[in-house]
């Protein structure tokens, strides 16, 4: 495996930033609720109350039908995005900005393709700024195509734990909103099982080491997955020096019994 997958002990330090408008409901942060909070005050009140809590509104946005343009090919491999060879499968990850994750995965021996990408929410075919406003339901993850010959679910299951933090709830780092959320979908009983065997794995060694944190992962049955943009797919490939958020917190995910 590469060895962007070796677990190491790092410290990051984080600090939330609130632009001029929510990223939790994309309103102007000046305006003032019916509870006389502005809405950077409200949205920072709901965050706070309830860490794993992904908002829900009172309407969701329509979406399309139709999907976004897509350029077919991998930016670094020339594959196919949209394809699933024989003998391959598909497995689902959010852990913040989708940019990092998407090449974490990437750089891993075995993996057929990658695409950055928004799941488990409602709104279909959404843009990115429909997710960023909060009223999609969607979180950003990135779709591996992997042959497991090559490397296994549980594999790609420690490239996810140890390479982000799981239990910030609805930011990961300086990203804050439901969009950030950590999550991993499973595809069918076999990775779920994995899935959740694995959370339960990670949490005894967060314990170990002391850290006491309450894991926020969702992990959930997998909903239709939609492609970003073009412009999001390899991004750091195309642009080397942007910004990436990934970091672990120092604890590896332990092998399998």
């Amino acid at each position: 495996m590469d060895s962007i997958g070796t677990c190491a002990s790092r410290t990051f330090t984080f600090f939330a930033k609130i632009s001029s408008k929510c990223l939790l409901c994309a309103k102007s942060r000046s305006s003032t609720t019916r509870n006389g909070l502005t809405n950077q005050q409200e949205c920072l009140v709901v965050a706070k109350l309830e860490k794993s809590y992904v908002v829900k509104w009172d309407r969701e946005l329509d979406g399309r039908e139709t999907s976004l343009p897509l350029t077919d090919k991998h930016a670094v491999n020339g594959h196919a995005l949209t394809e699933v060879p024989a003998g391959m499968q598909v497995a689902v990850f959010g852990m913040g900005c989708f940019w990092g994750v998407e090449r974490l995965f990437w750089k891993a021996e075995g993996v057929w393709s990658t695409a950055a990408g928004y799941s488990g929410g409602y709104t279909p075919n959404p843009t990115y700024d429909e997710v960023c406003s909060g009223r999609t339901g969607h979180t950003e993850v990135v779709r591996v195509v992997f042959d497991p010959a090559r490397i296994s679910y549980t594999q790609l299951l420690s490239l996810f734990w140890d390479n982000h933090n799981p239990s910030q709830g609805l930011r990961q780092g300086n990203d804050i909103g439901s969009q950030y959320r950590s999550a991993i979908y499973w595809q069918d009983e076999v990775q779920r099982e994995h899935a959740e065997a694995s959370l339960n794995r990670f949490k005894n060694a967060m314990l170990a080491a002391g850290n006491r944190e309450e894991i926020t992962t969702e992990v959930a049955e997998a909903t239709p997955f939609y492609f970003a943009e073009d412009y999001h797919q390899q991004y750091l490939y195309k642009n080397p020096n942007g910004y990436c958020a990934l970091g672990g917190i120092g604890i590896c995910l332990p092998p399998e019994a």
